[in-house]
């Protein structure tokens, strides 16, 4: 048996769920553990809800408490420890430590943890997680009325984010990617070979969007919150391009645009950790556009 770790936002649980469909897909027993958000307190415990549980089409196996303490040492209580260690068995927890671990598809009975966030891993099976991954109906009308109106046009999801990216902890890892001129070349990239192209900007800071991406053809989305803040995704997925930002939301989005003829933009790296060169992450992201913080196709 396998057992996946969830943990993060929508976009990192839908990236444990799909290495969750992967596994199966190689014959593999699997479990996802939802100890995080089901029986986790204090710091273990995830502050965003399991928006998995709102999603229409998937289904999953979960781990139970038991299955969970056969993997994890650190589990169990000292005397349960002191016993595992006179007998010889480990902890069996793999942490993610590379963009891509094409190893872990050689393992069994281990505790995955990690995000899992490479194209790499799940391009083979990325219209088994198209059918699967269904969006709930929307209650607010604005939303099935924006998907009619870009079924008729040239429609771009633009994402910007902001808030969090902004604070001190994260902005060492997450700043100084996404910029003005990231935006710029983007843009600049889908106007250049789609014709008429109208931007839906989707921003966790709505003021500051408006702000900047004021022309015309250009359309902040900003009615989405709490549980139908989802919505975003989805809508994201029935553009016809996408240019993502250095988010697994909107990179989930663009994998979900059905469109064969689709353009996806994502900035060439996620995070200011990250070091892999261009050549490495084409190979890794095949049929994406990558462009660096000055708006250059790398």
């Amino acid at each position: 048996m396998i057992i996946i770790h969830v943990m993060g936002g929508l976009g990192n649980q839908l990236y444990q769920y799909a290495l969750y469909e992967k596994l199966r897909s190689l014959g593999r027993e699997v479990r996802l553990d939802l100890y995080a958000y089901k029986d986790a307190e204090g710091a273990e415990r995830e502050w965003r809800p399991l928006e998995l549980e709102w999603l229409e089409g998937i289904q999953y196996e979960v781990c139970t408490a038991k299955e969970r303490q056969q993997f994890l040492d650190n589990s169990m209580k000292p005397v349960d420890r002191i016993r595992r260690r006179l007998t010889g068995r480990k902890d069996r927890t793999v942490r993610e430590s590379a963009v891509y671990m094409p190893e872990i598809f050689e393992m069994d009975e281990v505790y995955l943890y990690g995000f899992w966030g490479c194209e790499k891993y799940y391009e083979d099976i990325i219209p088994l997680l198209q059918a699967k991954i269904v969006f709930p109906e929307s209650s607010d009308p604005r939303n099935a009325a924006l998907m009619r109106s870009m079924a008729g046009e040239n429609a771009v999801s633009v994402h910007l984010r902001r808030k969090d990216y902004l604070t001190v902890a994260d902005g060492k890892r997450y700043m100084g990617i996404c910029t003005d001129a990231y935006y710029k070349g983007a843009i600049r990239y889908i106007t250049e070979r789609v014709e008429r192209p109208v931007f839906y900007i989707f921003s966790d800071d709505p003021a500051f969007a408006r702000a900047q991406f004021c022309g015309e053809n250009m359309h902040v989305v900003d009615w989405n919150t709490g549980r139908e803040s989802l919505q975003d995704m989805a809508l994201m997925s029935r553009c016809r391009h996408n240019i993502c930002a250095n988010s697994t939301f909107s990179i989930w989005g663009a994998r979900l645009n059905r469109h064969p003829d689709k353009i996806m933009i994502r900035p060439l790296h996620h995070d200011n950790y990250e070091t892999l060169d261009a050549g490495t992450l084409h190979a890794y992201w095949q049929g994406w556009v990558l462009m660096d913080a000055d708006g250059n196709v790398c």
